[in-house]
């Protein structure tokens, strides 16, 4: 114990006669061997958090990676200021600097957390479902973002000396002023919000406004505009502040899609409807593509003015559009060929004239 308690005092005395530049020097020494120490204990954490079930830890190394070694070099050169004597009288700005440093890194380790969530959240690869809402993720992230920098921005303002609570009062007021200046903007903004936050639509989804001339299929759901790309490959730029006052429908998010279909027969086949009408009611509680689960009405209904009416009301399971048509086509040929089958046909507009009360002039 004497003998290690000399040696310190050694090491020590001898620290004090080199000056500056052998501190300097021990302590460059000491930072680089805690640079490669760092990395190595770096590089098991992504071990470790690789070979876990968890996707979510090996996000928070890699975000705090390359963060936590600047960290380690800027308090490197922090120490290495202050052993310098020339430069003490600028200790003040030093740990102001310090910590306006510490701060935009803390900032850029958060924003590096959220961009490697975001991808974790989005990644299609790690089986996520086509039904996740990718516009609120990225708006979610996005919003974070922004929150984050402008708390760091006031951070740093404190940090340097500037009024944040007169900076704030100010902003108030001029707050107050841009919101009248530009209200439309405003409006926009909260628009898009409200479709992040109620989700009517997402990106890829097929949307129409019965309200207005607005259909296709959204390719992108901006802060200030949505651009939807109609069905003649024209793009259509719609101001967010539109859907909150008109209706949306969103044909993406049916669940079957419905076949209503009246057909008529001839009044001289009146003795063969109510055959043909079982045999197509049979046939569609039987068709594969049918949805039994939903409503299936096959009716006589009226009595047309040339024809005998009877409707078809079913629901397909696909909600394919190319799809429920072929299906929809294959429905109307069978139903077509069990009234062939059956003798009668399928009605068209007819005129009847009496001539048994004509009576004709006579010939001179």
């Amino acid at each position: 114990m004497n003998n290690l308690e000399s040696v310190v005092t050694h090491l020590g005395n001898f620290a004090q006669s080199g000056g500056p530049m052998f501190a300097l020097t021990m302590l460059l020494l000491a930072a680089v061997c805690l640079h490669f120490f760092l990395g190595f204990v770096l590089r098991r954490l992504h071990t470790v958090a690789t070979g876990s079930a968890q996707r979510w830890d090996d996000v928070v190394v890699t975000a705090l990676e390359t963060p936590l070694r600047v960290v380690l070099w800027v308090v490197v050169v922090s120490v290495g200021i202050g052993i310098i004597p020339e430069f003490t009288k600028f200790g003040g700005y030093v740990t102001s600097a310090n910590g306006t440093v510490l701060v935009l890194l803390l900032t850029w380790f958060i924003q590096r957390l959220i961009r490697g969530a975001e991808h974790e959240v989005l990644d299609e690869s790690r089986g996520r479902k086509e039904s996740l809402d990718r516009a609120s993720v990225r708006a979610t992230a996005k919003l974070l973002r922004v929150a984050m920098w402008i708390i760091a921005g006031l951070m740093v303002l404190q940090s340097i000396g500037v009024s944040v609570s007169g900076l704030l009062a100010f902003g108030g007021i001029g707050g107050i002023a841009v919101g009248f200046a530009a209200k439309d903007l405003l409006a926009n903004f909260f628009g898009g919000l409200s479709i992040y936050l109620d989700r009517p639509f997402t990106t890829g989804d097929w949307i129409r406004s019965p309200d207005q001339e607005i259909e296709g299929t959204v390719e992108d759901i901006g802060w200030r505009l949505t651009r939807i790309r109609t069905f003649d490959q024209r793009p259509l730029y719609v101001p967010n502040a539109v859907f909150s006052h008109v209706s949306v429908e969103n044909p993406s998010r049916m669940l079957n899609r419905r076949i209503f279909e009246t057909i008529g027969l001839r009044y001289s086949d009146a003795e063969k409807v109510q055959g043909v009408v079982q045999q197509v009611r049979s046939m569609l509680e039987s068709h594969q593509e049918i949805d039994q689960s939903r409503t299936l009405i096959v009716n006589f209904v009226s009595f047309g003015p040339s024809s005998l009416d009877f409707f078809i009301y079913t629901f397909t399971k696909t909600t394919d559009w190319v799809k429920y048509h072929a299906i929809k086509e294959e429905v109307l040929l069978q139903v077509l060929a069990i009234v062939h089958a059956a003798g009668a046909d399928v009605a068209f507009p007819t005129t009847t004239v009496d001539m048994s009360k004509f009576t004709p002039e006579p010939q001179a």
